[in-house]
């Protein structure tokens, strides 16, 4: 009778183990781990007629992280905030539906708009903030789009320490491999011209916490374009050499210089709007991707921003090197 009793009791908690195994939360976490390369990212910063919240996984079909931009020190803005009006409901619908999809759904942090290290900020308490809007608005994680200027360009280290600061405290709230963290610095923040080391530095401080970098930044400067008109518009310009503007800046260049290159994404502007200069056409990007691709090469490409770029044009862009 005992050992009848004990087999009905295990039996009842195996069922109900095999429920939980199936439980929405394990299935979100499930989703939230981060992705291995390549990675297709699109910004959203607009305001597009028609949507409420974040476009349909129809209309974005081929990429697989969509950024909310952005989250300000003073709050959220734009897209950011958009997401914040949603209801709970709605929200934990449309983060499903992209799950289901294979989309990780994050937030964009600063932008142009705000310069912490320039303003005093404490990076650990904007850590924290950042962090406590991930977690309380079920985001996958977040992408650090860091433009203090003026605290970089000082080459006094004040940038390098608190990016350096700023990412250890937020990967402390967003665990590795539960959360993703992205940088999206400018090119020319990889040359050795910044003589206290600008994100080589940061990548030998966190590199490890970081999970790749966005190979492009804001609406305004962005990392494979808005540095020259004639900067990273051709394949050997993008890829191999840069031009002794921005020395070693190039894809093959920056991984030499100890970035790991699966880490590095890279990013162009949709239109010839979305950029002062730096564009390239798909066909001709199809062509640097794949060239880049066929020399060991898979981290994935980004894209500012949606709805000018959407499902057609990283389907062009993946064409070669990753077609769908």
């Amino acid at each position: 009778m005992v050992s009848f009793m004990l087999s009905s009791l295990l039996s009842v908690f195996a069922a109900i183990g095999g429920v939980l195994s199936m439980s929405p939360m394990d299935t979100t976490l499930s989703a939230r781990a981060t992705p291995a390369a390549p990675h297709f990212v699109i910004y959203s910063d607009k305001w597009v007629t028609g949507e409420n919240g974040p476009p349909a996984v129809s209309n974005i079909t081929g990429y697989n992280v969509f950024a909310l931009s952005f989250w300000l020190i003073s709050g959220p803005a734009d897209q950011a905030e958009e997401w914040v009006l949603l209801d709970n409901a709605t929200r934990a619908s449309i983060v499903q539906s992209y799950h289901n999809a294979g989309i990780s759904l994050i937030v964009s942090a600063f932008g142009s708009s705000d310069a912490p290290t320039s303003g005093g900020y404490d990076p650990t308490t904007i850590a924290n903030d950042l962090a406590a809007f991930v977690l309380e608005y079920g985001l996958d994680g977040v992408d650090i789009d860091y433009e203090d200027f003026n605290a970089m360009n000082a080459m006094n280290g004040s940038a390098e320490t608190w990016l350096t600061t700023f990412t250890t405290a937020l990967r402390a709230k967003l665990p590795l491999g539960q959360y993703i963290l992205t940088h999206a610095p400018v090119a020319p923040w990889f040359s050795t011209q910044y003589t206290s080391g600008a994100y080589l530095t940061v990548n030998k401080n966190v590199g490890s916490l970081i999970d790749w970098y966005n190979v492009q930044a804001s609406i305004f400067l962005r990392r494979f374009y808005n540095q020259g008109t004639t900067e990273y518009t051709t394949c050997s310009g993008l890829i191999t050499t840069s031009s002794t503007t921005w020395p070693n800046t190039a894809l093959f260049q920056i991984a030499a210089a100890g970035v790991t290159l699966d880490k590095l994404v890279i990013g162009k502007p949709a239109t010839t709007v979305d950029a002062t200069n730096g564009y390239i056409n798909t066909t001709l990007l199809a062509q640097c991707v794949d060239e880049a691709y066929q020399q060991g090469w898979d981290a994935g490409v980004m894209v500012w921003e949606f709805p000018d770029a959407a499902a057609a044009w990283i389907k062009a862009v993946r064409a070669l090197a990753f077609p769908e």
